[in-house]
């Protein structure tokens, strides 16, 4: 069974990162969080190691009285305290905050790379292929930032 633990708060987003996923790996678990505190205490309490770990930089509350989510950085400065276990996949459009959680990460030796989430049908037509790529390992860990 593959496993995807996935930062990101957008609802339509998120369904269509699970449409995506179920309709190609459909015995996968994908665990989504929408703020950067509840994804680091899901990553403390996992019991497996994921294929893949997606990362959103800009989180936004569902409301005025919602606590701060936190952002990506958060998360990235997180995993870099970590041991690299798995592949990190950054989909964001700020493209500076991104650069830096893809350094932060690459220096404390994760497999990471980055996508830039353009055009309406970005995660069906690139992100589940370069998804997809990592999760088999096919993706070189020095492979710089792409856009198509």
């Amino acid at each position: 069974m593959k496993r995807l633990l996935m930062l990101e708060d957008d609802p339509d987003r998120i369904q269509r990162f699970l449409a995506i996923v179920v309709k190609n790996y459909p015995h996968a678990e994908l665990s989504i969080h929408r703020t950067a505190p509840a994804f680091i205490a899901a990553y403390e309490t996992l019991t497996a190691t994921p294929d893949l770990i997606c990362l959103d930089h800009d989180l936004f509350p569902d409301s005025v009285d919602d606590p701060d989510p936190g952002d990506g950085r958060d998360v990235a400065a997180f995993l870099a305290s970590q041991p690299a276990l798995a592949p990190v996949l950054i989909h964001s459009t700020n493209a500076r905050a991104a650069e830096s959680m893809l350094f932060s990460l690459r220096d404390a030796g994760w497999n990471v790379d980055r996508i830039a989430p353009l055009g309406e049908d970005w995660i069906e037509a690139y992100w589940f292929g370069v998804a997809s790529e990592m999760i088999a390992g096919k993706r070189p860990e020095d492979e710089s930032f792409r856009e198509e």
